[in-house]
């Protein structure tokens, strides 16, 4: 060959090389615009704020080629719809808590917290290391969608109570703000369980249509003003020891996506799960000193009430595993875990704790 039709028949295939890789890198990288629905209002920047770190880490993850949305509860539908509008495709995906849906089968409540469940870490450890992600993506698929960890709160506070909870008789005809698993717990104690929106627990506190009522820890709890009209703060939140909030996305559009942007949700997933808890773990101390300078007065649940809600707890998992079998073979192995955990904990972890709290009023 001439060297001039080298040229030329190189320089076309070339071309015609280029022409065929360029659509396909196109492809791999599409823009994407998808919609987040919350189950929280924007007053509240850690819940609400975990949804928008991730949104920002997906599109800095991608060079803005994907892209979501953000809306607060009640802007596409209300907070606790927020999983029906993912099933039903109305949004792309949520940011919502897991145990909001016991209603539809209580298996929902063990990815996020049950009493007596797991710390924050050992939450974190059982669902990506110990195969709890994986088998509760199996129970998401009746719903259409897939679920990942999305936030942690750390440990909660036990509420805010108008009287002191002295001994397990004073739960007795308590109307208390909770709800879920927990509420069916304190039911079997004399609770009289209620379910109310966040903006709606102050008005009924302050009314006496309410005795009682929980929500997070010290940052949240102080913007919503339970202190003045509710002023025995309890502790500690026996049903919430360390929830994680979720991501639901739905399935066909999780499986449309290209794997590099599926590991970008992923990744941002955990990082906005790492800033959550960090936020309220760095808000919640001054937080809490506010609030017990303002009247607040912090109480430990006697004994006799742990102990109570214990055995109660564990009634109600047997009774709910008697008729699901999906729930009884999530809190099986959940409790498993659990209980290896605390053979670590108490040795290093608990250990080191318990001397530190010592420790710190002798500085």
């Amino acid at each position: 060959m001439k060297r001039r039709e080298f040229l030329t028949a190189t320089g076309t295939g070339l071309a015609a090389t280029t022409t065929v890789a360029m659509p396909a890198i196109a492809q791999s990288s599409p823009d994407i615009r998808w919609r987040l629905t919350s189950s929280f209002p924007k007053s509240l920047d850690v819940t609400y704020g975990g949804a928008e770190v991730f949104s920002k880490m997906v599109a800095d993850l991608t060079d803005n080629k994907f892209r979501i949305q953000v809306f607060a509860g009640g802007e596409i539908v209300p907070g606790l719809q927020a999983l029906d509008a993912v099933s039903n495709g109305t949004v792309e995906m949520c940011h919502t808590v897991s145990y909001y849906y016991v209603g539809k089968d209580p298996t929902f409540a063990i990815a996020s917290a049950v009493p007596f469940g797991l710390n924050a870490r050992q939450q974190h450890a059982w669902l990506y290391q110990g195969g709890g992600n994986e088998a509760f993506n199996d129970f998401y698929k009746k719903y259409n969608v897939h679920g990942l960890p999305l936030g942690n709160t750390g440990a909660q506070m036990g509420g805010w109570f108008r009287k002191e909870i002295k001994s397990v008789s004073d739960l007795s005809g308590l109307k208390f703000r909770i709800a879920g698993i927990t509420g069916q717990v304190l039911q079997k104690l004399g609770v009289v369980p209620q379910q109310l929106a966040g903006a709606d627990i102050y008005p009924s506190l302050e009314k006496g249509t309410l005795d009682a009522a929980e929500w997070i820890g010290p940052y949240d709890d102080e913007k919503l003003g339970f202190y003045k009209v509710a002023p025995f703060y309890y502790y500690p939140g026996w049903w919430e020891g360390g929830p994680s909030l979720h991501g639901f996305i739905s399935l066909a559009k999780w499986n449309e996506l290209p794997k590099p942007y599926q590991a970008a949700i992923t990744s941002a997933a955990n990082y906005a799960t790492t800033w959550m808890q960090a936020r309220y773990d760095a808000q919640n101390p001054a937080a809490l000193k506010r609030l017990v300078a303002a009247g607040a007065q912090l109480r430990p649940f006697p004994n006799d009430v742990m102990d109570a809600c214990f055995k109660a707890s564990n009634e109600i998992y047997a009774d709910i595993s008697a008729k699901n079998p999906e729930f009884k073979k999530m809190i099986e192995a959940m409790i498993a875990f659990r209980n290896d955990q605390y053979l670590w904990w108490q040795v290093a972890e608990y250990g080191f704790d318990t001397y530190m709290i010592r420790a710190r009023s002798r500085n």
